[in-house]
């Protein structure tokens, strides 16, 4: 079996002040993963455009492998500005090329090849891009080392109780941020317990392998059944914050696919992401000392 890691969604546009900048969560999740040595694929759809061209052209030049098909849709942009933290808010647009991304054969051929994946709810918020994540997942081997990672990315009103219900059953990883977990817990009646509770009662109702749980500059956790993993946040200098959670997801993924513990793939996650930070834009190159750390 190929240990082809997969970003599943969004690829995308981020205008920022400084202007545009290749964004949308899967591609920069599996663009990550690849700077560690992995094999990894962006699956999405980009329009017949200008825009769609110069995001394949970027990928080719990135060295970044991809199953994106071209769409009569346009392709997908967001505006984002950023608060005096670097903190970004985002102004999604909708009926885009990403909103039908299309199952063909050689899709379900790669899902069939596919250890693990990562997908959102972002790009479900479309029937056609959600009826097909859902059947690649469901393409994907059965086996107890395959990962179907829910980075639940709750962006704007793009997302349902349905939706979410859906992907927590589909995945057997959850990534969450503290902010979501209390608007998770609101729409499915946990509240007034604390964080850790409700990681660990969705851990358990869901079947899942690990949970982890980011919460900003005050650290994160890694739940596994009977065990939490917690990790300071490292005091840098914010450039912008954009991406910086795809690349948490992608050093740990890559981290646990090569055999590490939990605990050393959460902390290269963790040094990872804050490196992130302290640069502009979703997708810079990585320093050696960071990529080395799983050679």
């Amino acid at each position: 079996m190929n240990n082809i890691v997969v970003g599943m969604g969004e690829a995308l546009w981020d205008v920022l002040p400084e202007g545009k900048k290749l964004g949308g969560a899967p591609a920069n999740f599996a663009y990550h993963v690849s700077q560690f040595g992995m094999d990894s694929r962006v699956v999405s759809a980009v329009g017949q455009d200008k825009l769609g061209m110069e995001i394949l052209e970027n990928f080719r030049q990135k060295q970044l492998h991809t199953m994106i098909e071209c769409v009569p849709y346009p392709t997908g942009t967001v505006q984002v500005e950023l608060d005096s933290q670097g903190v970004p808010c985002y102004d999604i647009k909708e009926g885009v090329a990403w909103d039908n991304i299309p199952y063909t054969q050689a899709l379900n051929e790669l899902a069939m090849h596919t250890r693990a994946v990562c997908f959102g709810s972002l790009a479900q918020r479309s029937i056609i891009s959600r009826l097909t994540i859902h059947r690649f997942l469901d393409a994907m081997p059965d086996r107890p080392d395959t990962l179907k990672i829910f980075d639940i990315n709750l962006r704007q009103s793009f997302y349902t109780k349905e939706i979410l219900c859906d992907s927590f059953h589909r995945c057997n990883v959850l990534k969450i941020n503290d902010e979501e977990l209390v608007t998770v817990s609101r729409m499915f009646g946990y509240p007034g317990i604390d964080l850790q509770d409700k990681c660990w009662i969705l851990l358990a109702k869901y079947d899942l392998k690990m949970l982890i749980l980011t919460c900003g500059v005050n650290g994160s956790y890694v739940f596994t059944p009977g065990h939490v993993s917690f990790v300071e946040t490292p005091k840098v200098d914010v450039a912008d914050t954009v991406g910086a959670g795809d690349s948490f997801t992608a050093a740990f993924t890559a981290a646990i696919l090569m055999g590490r513990p939990v605990q050393e793939a959460h902390r290269l996650a963790v040094d990872t992401s804050a490196y992130v930070c302290t640069q502009q834009g979703a997708m810079p190159e990585l320093p050696d000392e960071l990529k080395k750390r799983l050679a």
